[in-house]
């Protein structure tokens, strides 16, 4: 059995452990309990019910975590950016020796500075009138180009650009770069929007067209606007509730749709644009109908113009009848129209398979590129399938005991996680990599 000495022994060498256990004890004994206000900020609920947020002001922050049976309790749905009070106790999760405060309770204590400058700002502008749905504009069927908003180096890019390509692999894609987080995003990105509202009246010089691969070829015209990012906390997509922003989207000559954060994430800009995503590859599958969708309309117009040729052939016959009867049996003119009928409609069938097949190789090329996009999409699915099972491997609680650590249980098979829990002469038992030992406690500190 492994015995700890006493705390503050002069010259000791403290065990990590063991020290992060000795200040969580020293927290308990001088602050607990503990009531803190501050405003929420990166708020997430995981699959269990436990909840896992920071809580801070303008000189500091602090973890917090609520476990399900507390986060049940409350009466509202906490979200980023309100101001709330916290009862709870101060100790150290020793796993990361970070100072952690576990909410026993939480109420609100007002709206947070963060959420009242967006709804100060929110109730200027819709008294405006700017979310008026009046305004909104419906997106183009078939755009002859997209644009797209984002930095560079953000995971939303790729999302939105797989989908494209999935989708609407023969539409080009114009990107504009800007920061989407930080005091100059706002600026870069009323920037990136000027520059491609300038393709949306005819496509001028030659820019940066990303589909598949970066190349440089003639500008397309732009048809429709993706202002897209990925989800982060109520700081990270602050940028977004810029009043310049949402004055710069109003102005778009062609609509704008809005993917930013996640379903549960709302900003000035969703506000402003004409359409809001709830994510960015959400955004691009509204501005991109799947080619399947094409080959079906073009099947029907192909039926449509079937019909109305051989109704039209029917009606000239029809009438050719008809003037026939009128002029006797004028053979010479009848076989002339006969032949000017025939004529007609030989350039009609030449003319519909000329269309068709013109179509037809369209679709033949877009199915042959299916089959490379498709390996590569299953690729990826694969390395990251391969990254997790890596993940989850290192996650195994044996490997910790095969490193000499060793699980504590009391003969209910409660686990032992502080001295305070047990009793000298107590049984416990001991989980090592290799079997169980039972044991008595013979010294206490």
């Amino acid at each position: 059995m492994v015995e700890v000495g006493q705390f503050g022994a002069a010259g000791r060498v403290w065990e990590v452990g063991a020290l992060c256990h000795a200040i969580a004890d020293a927290l308990e004994a001088r602050f607990n309990p503990v009531t803190v206000r501050g405003e929420i900020s990166g708020f997430s609920r995981a699959s269990s019910g436990h909840c896992y947020f920071s809580l801070k002001d303008a000189s500091g922050q602090l973890r917090c975590a609520m476990f399900r049976r507390a986060a049940g309790l409350l009466d509202f749905s906490p979200r980023d950016g309100e101001l709330v009070e916290l009862r709870g106790r101060l100790g150290v999760y020793e796993q990361r020796g970070d100072l952690q405060l576990v909410v026993e309770s939480m109420s609100r204590a007002g709206q947070g500075a963060w959420y009242e400058q967006f709804l100060k700002l929110r109730t200027k502008l819709e008294a405006e009138g700017l979310f008026d749905s009046g305004r909104k504009r419906p997106l183009p069927l078939m755009p002859r180009g997209i644009g797209v908003v984002t930095s560079l180096g953000a995971a939303a890019l790729h999302d939105v650009i797989s989908a494209l390509q999935r989708r609407v692999p023969h539409i080009p894609v114009v990107v504009a770069p800007a920061s989407v987080q930080g005091a100059s995003a706002p600026a870069e990105m009323i920037a990136a929007l000027t520059s491609l509202y300038r393709l949306t009246e005819a496509g001028r010089g030659l820019g940066l067209v990303l589909q598949g691969k970066v190349e440089v070829r003639p500008t397309p015209v732009v048809d429709v606007i993706l202002l897209v990012r990925g989800g982060g906390s109520v700081e990270d997509l602050w940028a977004f509730n810029d009043e310049q922003l949402a004055r710069t989207l109003i102005s778009s000559p062609v609509p704008v749709v809005s993917g930013v954060g996640h379903e549960t994430d709302f900003s000035i800009a969703d506000f402003v644009a004409d359409l809001r995503a709830p994510t960015p590859t959400a955004a691009a599958e509204l501005v991109a109908q799947p080619r399947e969708v094409w080959q079906s309309a073009l099947a029907v117009l192909e039926r449509q113009l079937q019909t109305v040729a051989f109704r039209r052939l029917d009606v000239q016959a029809q009438r050719l009848d008809l003037t026939a009867g009128r002029l006797g049996r004028p053979s010479a003119r009848v076989a002339s129209q006969r032949l000017r009928l025939a004529a007609a409609g030989q350039r009609l069938q030449v003319f519909s398979m000329h269309f068709l097949g013109q179509k037809q190789q369209a679709l033949e090329a877009l199915q042959a590129r299916l089959p490379e996009v498709t390996r590569r999409r299953f690729g990826r699915q694969h390395e990251q399938l391969d990254r997790a099972a890596l993940r989850m491997g290192l996650l195994d609680p044996s490997l910790v005991l095969r490193r000499g650590y060793a699980w504590l249980t009391d003969t209910q098979g409660r686990t032992v996680t502080s001295v305070r829990q047990v009793t000298l002469g107590q049984a416990v038992r001991a989980t090592l990599a290799d079997g169980e030992v039972d044991l008595n406690v013979s010294n206490l500190p």
